[in-house]
């Protein structure tokens, strides 16, 4: 059922609107308001699909009420409704933020109509926010060791910053949850996340792979690109295996951090950029620097705060619980029951040497689901785990 606020002052209007809403669908529940403080006070108590909110008001106008909504219920739909008078200022309420204004006396296909496409905005709307929630389930960060509930609590703190953090670990280990928990729990989170594995793009590619390139500037460069930098403009750039990128990349990295400003390979004009950096690497980046294959001064900029993820060898404590979110996981993707480790078998993972870490695990942990007894045992973990 589609809840519906109306906030008008003048009650014929308000019987107007319950009366055409009420005829046309009986599954919306309409509430009424007969101000702006009172409608606002009913925001905050309850969650509307869609707000009906009148321009010419005592105590509080339209236009404060809907910047009111907005910081409190940012993704609920309002519609102005506008006196004759009243078009240019409804009209300026949609560059803040309404959905749409209709006039007074309200016509009914109009009204209709304009509340049926707000009501499937809405709908969006939460349905995209229910994907995005799916998908941050995809970067959990599972364990209960004290090095992961020192990462955690490390994320929470240096995410709302705009510090740059450099997280550093073996192949497998979790780097890269690290970094989208860091994007998703900061003030950067509604803008894009694009990562770049710098290990997978080849040198003489790496610099127009960044910062784009112009039409002629290389063979193949048939027209004006975009690079990574630009992508991610209001965002997070993610430079995965940063210590494998050339060192002429990492010179214009160094610039673009210093200035907030790109060059596209093959231009001279300068782009303004917004973004905040994170980089990984299974690197010394220290032993790298005193081999010349990395710049120090590019290290100190993209170190400012360090994050040391654990091998699995290090926190085999932790191998139950992955064992557990992994089999749910696994189960649910592959459509199937949830298999049961025995204790047994739990304890003989806890004694392998993981030298894949927590993605060697997870796929231990599915050739188990698919060829283990319907409980996963010793045998089971001895005769399909081992390496």
């Amino acid at each position: 059922m589609s809840k519906i606020l109306i906030i008008e002052d003048e009650a014929a209007i308000r019987r107007v609107l319950v009366k055409i809403l009420s005829e046309e669908n009986n599954s919306y529940q309409v509430t009424e308001a007969e101000d702006g403080l009172a409608g606002i006070e009913l925001i905050k108590k309850d969650d509307f699909d869609l707000v009906l909110c009148d321009i010419k008001m005592p105590k509080m106008d339209g236009v404060e009420v809907l910047e009111a909504i907005k910081k409190i219920k940012p993704e609920t739909p309002i519609v102005m409704i506008s006196g004759h008078g009243d078009l240019d200022t409804a009209v300026n309420t949609m560059r803040l933020g309404a959905f749409d204004y209709i006039s007074k006396p309200p016509d009914l296909n109009r009204l209709l109509n304009t509340v049926r496409i707000a009501l499937d905005r809405k709908e969006l709307v939460v349905e995209n926010t229910r994907l995005k929630k799916k998908v941050s389930k995809n970067y959990e960060m599972v364990g209960e060791s004290n090095a992961i509930v020192h990462i955690k609590e490390m994320i929470e703190k240096v995410a709302p910053t705009e510090a740059r953090v450099l997280i550093t670990g073996p192949n497998g280990t979790g780097k890269e949850l690290v970094a989208h928990w860091l994007h998703q729990k900061s003030d950067r989170s509604k803008g894009p996340m694009i990562e770049v594995n710098c290990a997978a793009i080849p040198s003489e590619l790496i610099e127009s792979e960044l910062f784009g390139h112009v039409k002629g500037a290389f063979t193949s460069a048939n027209k004006d690109r975009a690079g990574k930098f630009e992508a991610a403009n209001g965002g997070t750039i993610f430079l995965d295996e940063v210590g494998d990128m050339s060192l002429s990349a990492q010179a214009k990295v160094l610039r673009a951090l210093q200035e907030n400003k790109v060059q596209r390979v093959g231009s001279d004009k300068d782009i303004k950029v917004d973004v905040r950096v994170l980089a990984a690497t299974n690197k010394d980046l220290k032993k790298e620097i005193s081999e010349g294959n990395f710049r120090e001064d590019l290290y100190h900029r993209l170190a400012v705060i360090l994050v040391k993820v654990p091998p699995l060898n290090e926190r085999r404590d932790d191998i139950p619980i992955l064992v557990d979110y992994f089999t749910e996981k696994i189960s649910t993707e592959h459509g199937t029951a949830q298999k049961k480790f025995s204790e047994k078998a739990l304890k003989k993972l806890k004694e392998y040497d993981w030298t894949g870490n927590i993605r060697e695990l997870r796929n231990v942990v599915e050739r188990l689901i698919i060829l283990g007894g319907s409980e996963v045992s010793e045998e089971d973990v001895k005769l399909f785990a081992s390496k």
